[in-house]
């Protein structure tokens, strides 16, 4: 295997030529980003096939492409809940969410749930749900690009979290979400060529028989590789997990912002089938990765670069390409890694300025530059926090910590964006105790579980049973949003529905 201690020169001209293109890119979209609505919505001036190409390269994190091959690779079959769960979430967005989305809100997602509400109240528990899920997608994000740039630079892991951190700020602060929009779509483009490439240079060891893959994956580790049961023993956390992942889709904050960078509700819907499209080749795809690492590589090999199975595709790629398709496939998974981690603090940076500064502190009443100049601090302070959060959850599995943020957005923020936009009876008090209920919830339970107790804390036990709270948070959030809003009903709310209704339907 490729010795940590030696840089790779064929990555680092990888790297360094993708960072040139983002930053050209960034110096572009500068040039174009003058306002607040072209800082977060690129000025609503993206196609339908452009966004679908760019919400594909938001979602195709690292938890995809690393994440996802690494757990197939260490557990086998089970590794294919979390490629399945990440893409069936999108007929939920696409046919619930997508189009009243894009008519009732500006910038972010919780404009429409604050819509015939009071927004003090709905912002500011929306801003801590929004942030929660952020911040959890930010430490999958990081890990990811801190293992990957320890195995090809041989730089310690911390300073690689700080080289990531410090790039995606520089074109996140000057080139606002036109800039991101674009490295996205390039992202994306290279990401599904990558790995399919990828893909077929494993088959072509099994005369593109993927059964004569899975066949020798048996022979090797045994038969219970092609069973479930390995990564997830229990039905009740099988379940758990799935229902986050489906659901959580519909509450990513980072997701929902694209749907506002189009102009209209008919591009918002091209936009998600196109995302489905490419998303769904690239999932069929790290399940031909994983087993490959698995069968060409080796547990034990992926095991001693990084114990949550992260590097498996890059070692792959070493094994079926040499250093010159290690370095091309460790570029794309740094393009992944870079992309993601803008789109996610962009979509904190609306939450903290547009939710929080603009509509809680200054009422409303803030001028087109404070609201900038907010947005841009944000960023900064955004950026600050990744780096944090990356270095601390050093060795966790990126998958598993963006499933946890799927149940974070799962809980938190789908509930109440569904009861707001077809419920008559929602109320503020409702809304909010939703949210808060549901973050609060979700955050308990996974301290509780045993992932935290058992793995991380060395406990012989763990207080709740489950390794994803969704099935317990994902009802109990419905269930409060519901009872609160019967318990004290609101008639402003209610009067405020019609126009709600209108507008899904017939937008402005």
């Amino acid at each position: 295997m490729n010795d940590t201690a030696q840089p790779n020169i064929i990555a680092m001209g990888g790297f360094v030529l993708f960072i040139g293109l983002s930053l050209v890119i960034t110096w572009v979209a500068a040039r174009r980003t003058t306002s607040t609505e072209h800082f977060f919505a690129a000025g609503r001036s993206i196609t339908g096939i452009q966004n679908g190409l760019a919400l594909a390269g938001d979602y195709m994190s690292a938890a995809s492409f690393l994440g996802i091959a690494g757990l197939v690779a260490l557990s086998g079959f089970d590794g294919l809940i979390y490629s399945i769960g990440f893409l069936v979430g999108w007929p939920v967005v696409m046919f619930l969410i997508a189009e009243p989305l894009r008519n009732l809100g500006k910038y972010t997602f919780t404009d429409v749930v604050a819509f015939r509400l009071r927004q003090t109240p709905v912002r500011v528990a929306s801003a801590i749900g929004g942030l929660a899920v952020v911040a959890f997608y930010l430490i999958a994000q990081m890990v990811g690009a801190g293992n990957l740039i320890r195995l090809l630079f041989g730089l310690p892991y911390e300073t690689a979290v700080i080289i990531v951190g410090v790039v995606m700020l520089a074109y996140v602060l000057f080139g606002g979400m036109l800039a991101t929009t674009w490295v996205q779509i390039v992202k994306a483009v290279l990401l599904l060529g990558g790995a399919f490439l990828l893909a077929m240079l494993v088959l072509l060891k099994f005369s593109l028989n993927p059964l004569a893959l899975f066949a020798e994956a048996s022979r090797q580790y045994g038969a219970a590789v092609l069973a479930p049961g390995r990564l997830v023993s229990d039905p009740l956390d099988a379940i758990s997990l799935g229902i986050a992942l489906m659901f959580g889709t519909a509450g990513l904050p980072h997701i929902l912002m694209r749907f506002y960078t189009v102009p209209d509700a008919k591009t918002a819907r091209v936009s998600v089938s196109v995302a489905t499209a490419v998303i769904g080749a690239f999932y069929l795809l790290t399940f031909i990765l994983g087993f490959g690492a698995m069968v060409l590589v080796g547990q034990d090999a992926i095991r001693a670069v990084d114990a949550g199975g992260n590097m498996a595709a890059p070692l792959l790629a070493e094994v079926v390409g040499g250093q010159a398709f290690l370095g091309f496939i460790a570029a794309v998974a740094f393009a992944t890694i870079l992309a993601v981690v803008a789109g996610l603090t962009l979509a904190g940076a609306a939450a903290l300025s547009h939710d929080i500064w603009v509509s809680v502190v200054r009422g409303g009443h803030a001028s087109e530059r404070e609201q900038f100049v907010v947005a841009r601090l944000s960023t900064v302070l955004l950026a600050v926090a990744s780096i944090v959060l990356g270095i601390v959850f050093k060795g966790q599995n990126v998958a598993y910590m963006v499933g946890l943020a799927f149940a974070i957005a799962a809980s938190a923020n789908f509930p109440a964006l569904v009861l707001s936009v077809f419920w008559r009876g929602l109320t503020t008090r409702g809304a909010q105790a939703s949210m808060i209920v549901g973050t609060i919830a979700t955050l308990l339970l996974i301290y509780l579980s045993p992932t935290i107790q058992i793995d991380i804390l060395k406990q012989p036990t763990a207080w709740f049973p489950l390794r994803n709270p969704g099935l317990v948070t994902i009802p109990l959030s419905f269930a409060v949003g519901i009872i609160v809003s019967w318990i004290a009903p609101e008639p402003d709310a209610a009067r405020r529905f019609s126009e709600v209704e209108h507008r899904i339907h017939f937008g402005d």
